[in-house]
């Protein structure tokens, strides 16, 4: 797993803290018991083949279940719990769910890795996440995806913008600077699919990584941006942002959340699955 993961034998030794002979001579002894090669050589780089795709998921379930096991004989009584989520999520709606999950499970180490949505995926499909939340419809084969909440986008800018206050017409959006999240980002793929569409190529000043910049760049007066309602809310309630009226129909958009088709969920996991679940029922019924 280790050396899947880092590509290397020397990467793995590392992470695992043996030497990297040890990590060459275990790979070496795996690969003659199975009577396969399970990764190909290029460079000095180890990529898996598809026997080693295929072993990888088998191994994550193995290291899962083994972990709970352990788990079972601790004081912990809770495997740890690897959660990945993209920037909207993970800034803006996990971290009170985790919050009341660490609360109920006391003994349960959690650990919250922030990206953007093909980061969470890569990560999710690399067994380095039991979960993922993403939002826009990027997927994965080795995925299962289950729909979790629904948001709302919205442009907004800055209370001195030439366009605040006022509805904006489609060759106003079209002539504006605008900053955008980066290729990659679920927001920037959404705003894409919203804007570009029917107003055709933005006037692309900025592209940023986060919403955070983001937000403290249009609050300059500098651009508009199209951001999820979740991440600029207490910008709105403060007047430091404003909402841009358009002709434009508003979308909403799925998060969802992902899991490896061949992970085994262990009890904890399993637990934190039906957690974030009964939240998002309870969040889209009020």
């Amino acid at each position: 797993m280790a050396t899947a993961r880092a590509g290397s034998t020397r990467a793995a030794a590392s992470q695992m803290a043996r030497s990297q002979s040890a990590a060459h001579a275990t790979l070496a002894d795996l690969e003659r018991i199975l009577g396969a090669q399970l990764f190909d050589r290029v460079g000095r780089r180890l990529l898996l083949n598809e026997k080693g795709q295929t072993l990888l998921s088998e191994a994550a379930a193995l290291l899962d279940r083994a972990a709970g096991v352990q788990a079972m004989f601790t004081h912990e009584h809770d495997a740890p719990l690897r959660v990945a989520a993209s920037l909207t999520v993970g800034e803006y709606l996990l971290p009170e769910l985790l919050g009341r999950w660490k609360q109920a499970h006391p003994g349960s180490p959690v650990r919250l890795m922030i990206g953007n949505t093909s980061e969470v995926i890569r990560a999710v499909v690399a067994f380095e996440a039991d979960v993922g939340f993403i939002e826009g419809p990027q997927t994965h084969p080795q995925l299962v995806v289950h729909p979790w909440l629904v948001d709302e986008l919205l442009v907004v800018a800055a209370p001195t913008h030439p366009l605040a206050g006022r509805p904006a017409a489609a060759r106003q959006l079209r002539d504006a600077v605008w900053a955008v999240r980066e290729p990659g980002s679920g927001t920037r793929e959404a705003a894409d699919r919203w804007l570009v569409d029917p107003l055709g190529p933005l006037n692309v000043g900025f592209e940023l990584g986060s919403a955070e910049a983001i937000k403290r760049l249009v609050a300059t007066g500098a651009a508009l941006a199209c951001v999820p309602r979740e991440t600029v809310a207490w910008e709105l309630e403060q007047g430091t942002l404003v909402e841009i009226t358009t002709q434009l129909t508003r979308p909403r958009r799925r998060l969802s959340m992902v899991l490896h088709r061949d992970k085994h969920l262990g009890r904890g996991m399993d637990a934190f699955v039906r957690h974030c679940s009964e939240a998002a029922a309870q969040r889209q019924g009020k």
